[in-house]
């Protein structure tokens, strides 16, 4: 993703100063830690993110059964991995903090929007409850929009999450120039 966002720098019709970035499920994932990386991402928005802390994300995401039919084991292997180097994130906080997106969020190089629907049976909606806490906690900008019932995909609400998706590019990215400061925002959820 970094050497992607290094490229399209370069190109000759892209602003490196206006960069945007869309991520849905682990592309959200991928959408905070660039954000926390590097200065580039001017804004970002997150659909249904797997943006939680480590010990979350080890008890509460994909814990699928193991038999036919279940998780493979490389899409499990990768607590296994992490937990005979580095321990349990209950042996090692330190560790699993430093790798944390989320313990970084002082850093983040501009405003979140964040979508997830109530439904969701991949992401727990109770991440992205947490990410605007800890976004406001930080004193960042955070715009959050619960789609109640609603699926991973927000498909029973996509036109509405798109439009919203847009909008806040087009705030925060398109017609903003890099030294305008913004301010904190917390919409009505759903509105």
């Amino acid at each position: 993703m970094l050497n992607a966002l290094a490229s399209v720098k370069r190109l000759k019709d892209a602003d490196p100063n206006r960069i945007g970035m869309w991520g849905h499920s682990m592309g959200g994932s991928v959408t905070l830690r660039a954000m926390v990386t590097v200065p580039d991402v001017k804004a970002g928005v997150i659909w249904a993110g797997v943006v939680a802390s480590y010990p979350d994300l080890f008890d509460r995401w994909r814990r699928a059964p193991t038999g036919p039919g279940g998780m493979p084991a490389p899409a499990r292997g990768w607590r296994n991995d992490l937990t005979a180097q580095y321990g349990t994130p209950e042996e090692n906080p330190q560790f699993y903090a430093s790798i944390s997106p989320n313990s970084y969020l002082n850093e983040i190089s501009g405003p979140l929007q964040l979508h997830h629907g109530t439904a969701d049976t991949s992401v727990p909606v109770e991440f992205s409850d947490t990410l605007e806490k800890q976004m406001k906690d930080a004193g960042k900008t955070v715009e959050y929009f619960k789609y109640p019932g609603d699926d991973h995909n927000i498909a029973g609400n996509l036109s509405v999450a798109l439009q919203r998706s847009v909008a806040f590019f087009d705030k925060y990215v398109k017609n903003v120039s890099s030294a305008q400061p913004t301010r904190a925002v917390s919409p009505t959820p759903g509105k």
